[in-house]
């Protein structure tokens, strides 16, 4: 089922909070458990039935590429979205989604894994005849991580960290969209999903954005300590997820 979902991988960005683990490599690129971190998001994707998958790259881009290729190797058919500059969560996916006709997509955020059941969320994803459906948890960390307010596994808003009220859930990563969400955003310029469109199609369209939620492990790797404590733990698995 999950073959006829290509998906789109975002690894266009700096890895700032990284530096200087990402000074000379792109944080995709980057070790965890011995394994690159883009490695492991594509095998787990070719693991679930994802055949066709569009990486965008902007900085350190051939840290990435020397690692994948053409995907054969990982079993998948690799193409890549080339931002002259990084383009934001919803210009990337504008940009990217010219080099590929389906009309429904994953994206999968690059700098973190996750074992959400991909294959529930695109069902529930159908099933609501939702336009976007964001996997999330409960909120581990309301003081560190922003929150999306859900009820009924609606979506009806987003709130910074340190201003969450109780019962905010997290965002893993992965996410289902209708090409048709990002289709009036422009793809030479950058924009961004959480922080711009999808308030907007909150406010035209109540009950567009939906979330699956699971209690689905997560592992962030957005600081030098994340990455050392996931690393570490990695370390101990055969494989992951």
């Amino acid at each position: 089922m999950l073959s006829a979902w290509p998906a789109l991988i975002l690894a266009a960005g700096y890895g700032t909070r990284l530096r200087p683990l990402t000074a000379d490599i792109a944080k995709p690129a980057l070790p965890v458990g011995g394994v690159p971190l883009i490695v492991r998001v594509l095998r787990w994707l070719s693991r679930l039935g994802v055949r066709d998958a569009i990486i965008n790259l902007h900085y350190k881009p051939e840290t990435i590429t020397a690692l994948v290729g053409d995907g054969r190797a990982l079993g998948l058919k690799i193409r890549y979205s080339w931002e002259p500059v990084i383009l934001g969560s919803a210009g990337g996916p504008a940009r990217a989604f010219q080099l590929h006709e389906a009309a429904r997509w994953l994206i999968v955020n690059a700098d973190t894994l996750t074992d959400v059941d991909v294959e529930r969320l695109v069902d529930q994803h159908s099933s609501t005849g939702a336009l976007v459906t964001m996997a999330v948890v409960p909120n581990p960390n309301p003081f560190r991580y922003g929150g999306v307010l859900v009820r009924d596994n609606v979506v009806s808003g987003f709130t910074p960290a340190m201003r969450n009220p109780p019962g905010t859930c997290h965002f893993i990563g992965v996410q289902a969209v209708e090409r048709s969400v990002f289709s009036h955003v422009a793809p030479d310029r950058k924009s961004d999903s959480v922080g711009d469109l999808y308030p907007k199609l909150l406010d035209s369209q109540p009950g567009a954005v939906r979330a699956f939620v699971s209690i689905a492990t997560f592992f962030d790797i957005g600081t030098p300590r994340d990455y050392q404590e996931t690393s570490t733990r990695l370390e101990k698995m055969d494989t992951w997820p």
